[in-house]
């Protein structure tokens, strides 16, 4: 019911819904972002998914988010950005954009949040930064 309510509302939910996550507040921006990455890897919202993380904009609001201030927004960007990255059929405008910033991402990734001792995390993060080396 939920996924199809967003499939049929997908430009309308998320148009509004990226005010949300670019927000001042704290508060709203970390939780919008949690709530993005659940959304997009809930099973049911394959679709929405997939149209999501094909959209350019949707990119580099998650890599600017990366660099946020707070390391708990950085970590929620994250779990969001590496979707885009893991996507074994990246249209090409999302390609050309990790190509373009190949370098620094890969620079940025590998001193990303270093503290955390979460193998899974870490996994992910490795994982990420594999994928972008090897894009051509």
């Amino acid at each position: 019911m939920v996924s199809a309510f967003l499939e049929d509302n997908y430009d309308q939910f998320f148009g509004m819904y990226s005010s949300l996550i670019q927000s001042t507040n704290h508060v709203t921006k970390q939780q919008s972002i949690k709530l993005s990455g659940e959304i997009l890897l809930d099973k049911s919202n394959y679709t929405v998914m997939n149209k999501h993380i094909s959209k350019e904009d949707n990119l580099k609001i998650m890599m600017n988010l990366l660099k946020d201030k707070s390391k708990n927004i950085q970590s929620k960007a994250f779990h969001v950005f590496k979707v885009f990255v893991a996507n074994p059929r990246k249209p090409s405008p999302i390609v050309t954009i990790l190509r373009q910033n190949k370098e620094t991402l890969i620079e940025f990734l590998r001193g990303f949040h270093n503290d955390k001792d979460d193998k899974q995390f870490n996994d992910k993060k490795g994982f990420s930064i594999i994928q972008i080396k090897n894009l051509k």
